[in-house]
C-alpha cells in the first residue's frame, strides 16, 4: 500500500527531529543537550518531540525497532532449504559486502560510538535493545519451528545467532573507532563471519530449515 501524505509528513518530521538531535549530540554530547534545545533547533514544540520520541535516548538510537526485529526478519525471510543460521549469515555477509551503515560500516561510526560511550543512559538503552532483540528472535524461532512450550532450542539457537550479530557489530565498531578504511574493515569482517560459522555446531546450523 502506497504511503499516504499524512504518513509521509509524519515520517519526514520524525526523521528531521532525529537528524537535528543527532547533530547536536555529536557536537556537544548526549547529556548536555536538552529536549528544549532540540525542539528549538528543529523548529517544533517540545510536545512534538515527545510525541515522536517518548524518551531522549530514542532520539539518538532512533532505529531501535529495526534492530529488535532485524534477525527475526532474516529468519522469516529464509529461502527454501535454508536454515535460520544460513539466512542470518547470508544477510550479514550481504550487509558487509554492501558496506551497509546499519552494521557500522561508515566513516562517522567512531563519532557515533563516542556519544554512546560517554552517556550511561545510551549504553543502558543499547543493552535493553539487545535484550529485546534476543527475546524477539527466540519467539520467532519458536513460532517458525512450532516448538512446544519448554523446548530450550529456540532460546539456545537465538543466543548463538545473537552472538554472531553482536560480535560482528562489536568488532566492526572497534575497528571503525580507529578510523580505518571502510573497505578494509569490510574485507576482514567477511573473514570473521567465516570463522564464527566454523565455530557453530551442526544443531545450530541445521535448525529451522525451511521446507523446499
Amino acid at each position: 500500500m502506497a504511503e499516504g501524505l499524512r504518513e509521509r509528513k509524519k515520517r519526514q518530521t520524525r526523521q528531521h527531529i532525529s537528524d537535528v538531535a543527532t547533530g547536536l549530540f555529536l557536537e556537544r554530547g548526549f547529556d548536555t543537550v536538552t529536549i528544549a534545545e532540540i525542539a528549538a533547533a528543529a523548529d517544533v514544540s517540545v510536545n512534538t518531540v515527545y510525541n515522536y520520541f517518548p524518551a531522549k535516548e530514542d532520539l539518538f538510537l532512533d532505529r531501535g525497532e529495526d534492530v529488535v526485529d532485524r534477525l527475526s526478519r532474516y529468519v522469516r525471510g529464509r529461502r527454501p532449504g535454508e536454515s535460520a543460521a544460513d539466512a542470518v549469515l547470508r544477510e550479514l555477509r550481504a550487509a558487509v559486502v554492501g558496506q551497509s551503515p546499519v552494521i557500522g560500516l561508515f566513516a562517522g561510526w567512531a563519532d557515533f560510538m563516542r556519544v554512546i560511550t560517554e552517556a550511561h543512559a545510551l549504553r543502558s538503552r543499547l543493552w535493553a535493545i539487545q535484550q529485546e532483540a534476543l527475546a524477539d528472535l527466540t519467539a520467532t524461532l519458536a513460532q517458525e519451528t512450532g516448538a512446544p512450550p519448554g523446548d530450550p532450542m529456540p532460546s539456545l539457537v537465538a543466543g548463538q545467532l545473537s552472538w554472531v550479530h553482536s560480535t560482528l557489530m562489536g568488532w566492526i565498531g572497534t575497528e571503525m573507532a580507529e578510523r580505518r578504511e571502510v573497505a578494509e574493515v569490510a574485507r576482514e569482517a567477511l573473514g570473521l563471519l567465516d570463522e564464527m560459522e566454523e565455530l557453530m555446531g551442526r544443531k545450530v546450523l541445521e535448525y529451522a530449515v525451511r521446507s523446499v
